[in-house]
């Protein structure tokens, strides 16, 4: 867990998964409010895992997102509404043609008002309807969160053109600019 002292006076932390990090970083960066955006690895046994040793399967661990955030700027809850329209969450360990425990949907909440507001996000989305399967997402408490090596950091931003960012990151960004504009850094 990120020590106190270590977030911004009347700043908040949020942690998610939802597939590759490198998605939801990309998104996430374009996000108004959001200060900063980590990719790294949460929920897992492994003291200080590698990328490597998280792509195996065998740590438990999620690959997330670390997000600083301003909550005047933008909710918990606006940040959860982004989560759930830019990945899959009926789908358990998976997210497209990535598989394994490391590609789970979830929400690794830091205190109890994030896990409540959690809950209601997806009671509400239950509630609609909105998937023919149901929500999958894990709601657990935050744990230590493991930094991704440096090539992993604003790798969109960085490899626009690579295969994977062209067909799998960019829709995910396109459909987040579609349908949150008014969201949207200046």
């Amino acid at each position: 867990m990120v020590p106190a002292a270590a977030i911004p006076a009347g700043r908040e932390i949020a942690t998610l998964a939802g597939g590759c990090f490198w998605c939801l970083e990309a998104v996430y960066d374009g996000v108004k409010g959001v200060e900063s955006v980590e990719s790294g690895y949460m929920g897992g046994r492994t003291p200080a895992p590698t990328y490597e040793q998280v792509c195996s399967g065998n740590t438990g661990h999620a690959e997330v997102v670390r997000i600083t955030f301003d909550p005047a700027a933008v909710s918990f809850k606006e940040l959860l509404e982004v989560f759930f329209v830019i990945h899959d969450p009926t789908t358990l360990n998976q997210q497209g043609n990535d598989a394994g425990t490391q590609y789970r949907s979830a929400i690794f909440h830091h205190t109890p008002q994030q896990e409540a507001e959690a809950g209601e996000v997806i009671a509400r989305l239950t509630a609609a309807k909105l998937w023919d399967r149901p929500v999958v997402t894990e709601v657990a408490p935050a744990s230590t969160f493991h930094v991704a090596e440096g090539y992993h950091q604003e790798y969109f931003a960085r490899n626009p053109y690579q295969p994977y960012c062209q067909f799998v990151v960019a829709p995910k960004v396109a459909k987040f600019r579609k349908h949150f504009l008014e969201k949207l850094k200046k």
